[in-house]
């Protein structure tokens, strides 16, 4: 089903967001976390698409795989990176094929040992040219992201926000968030998109800390603030890990909580292909389903 028809379907939408892995022999492990996080019964799953384009086979490979073999919804990631406009109907054909519905259409990093985005010749600049592209065709429910604090690369949050705007002027359906951990930055980045027009739904996107390295890496990747509160915890505990997933899972749950009391669409989670976390969460907030 396109997930543009779930959200008139039912009032909250849940999902889960896996990604390749990067060692070949590791795809059964995930497959086995895809089966627990299909027990939760989330109305898709999410699947990236690695930087460069380097998961791309794998991508389509796994989302085939959710959708046809787990009998689940999913929403495969699809990047302008390093790709021609040819190459990219040959994916949209294969997934096509797949019987896969849904796209998350993105710009996409820079690959691998690159400092910036670098058109490739024959292809996209910018994820609302590739979101016309993909509409144009008529197959897929079209997904993109949002910025709560701006894109990393982008001048300010006002430019950001005229970028997404774009993007749902060339057909976007729904709009999942990057990461946060300032439930007032979605608040704001949700009223600017309000008072700009869009109003089509918006996941916010949810990270429970699992790592101290790993979310330090991840924030400042993304330029996503860490508020001191939190970042003085997980700094305190770094060399606790189990004490750093346990409050990181208590700091997800009061975030959660505060965001279902404002009326979200739904919830996407970051699961970062586990699933003890997600049932953690879900259990505490009810929303096991």
């Amino acid at each position: 089903m396109k997930i543009n028809n779930l959200f008139y379907q039912k009032k909250f939408i849940l999902s889960f967001e896996v990604f390749p892995p990067k060692r070949e022999g590791n795809l059964e492990n995930l497959y086995v976390t895809i089966t627990e996080l299909g027990e939760l019964k989330p109305d898709f799953i999410s699947v990236t698409y690695g930087a460069g384009g380097g998961t791309r086979e794998k991508t389509i490979e796994i989302s085939s795989r959710v959708k046809n073999g787990f009998n689940l919804e999913v929403l495969a990631h699809l990047t302008c990176v390093q790709s021609t406009k040819d190459d990219i109907a040959v994916i949209l054909e294969l997934l096509k094929e797949e019987n896969v519905e849904n796209i998350l259409a993105l710009r996409g990093d820079p690959p691998e040992g690159t400092e910036r985005f670098i058109k490739t010749a024959g292809g996209f600049e910018y994820a609302n040219e590739l979101v016309q592209f993909i509409k144009a065709r008529n197959n897929f429910s079209v997904g993109v992201a949002g910025y709560p604090e701006g894109h990393i690369e982008a001048p300010s949050l006002k430019a950001d926000m005229i970028n997404l705007k774009r993007k749902v002027d060339a057909g976007a359906d729904f709009i999942i968030t990057q990461l946060f951990f300032d439930n007032d930055a979605f608040y704001n980045f949700r009223d600017q998109a309000i008072a700009l027009g869009i109003h089509i739904p918006m996941l916010p996107g949810i990270f429970p800390i699992l790592n101290y390295s790993q979310i330090i890496r991840i924030a400042t990747l993304a330029g996503v603030r860490i508020p001191p509160r939190l970042r003085e915890k997980v700094e305190l505990n770094k060399d606790k890990p189990q004490e750093v997933e346990k409050y990181g899972i208590e700091y997800a749950i009061i975030q959660i909580d505060n965001l279902i009391k404002n009326e979200i669409a739904g919830l996407h989670l970051y699961c970062m292909n586990k699933s003890h976390p997600v049932k953690k969460i879900l259990a505490e907030l009810s929303l096991s389903r």
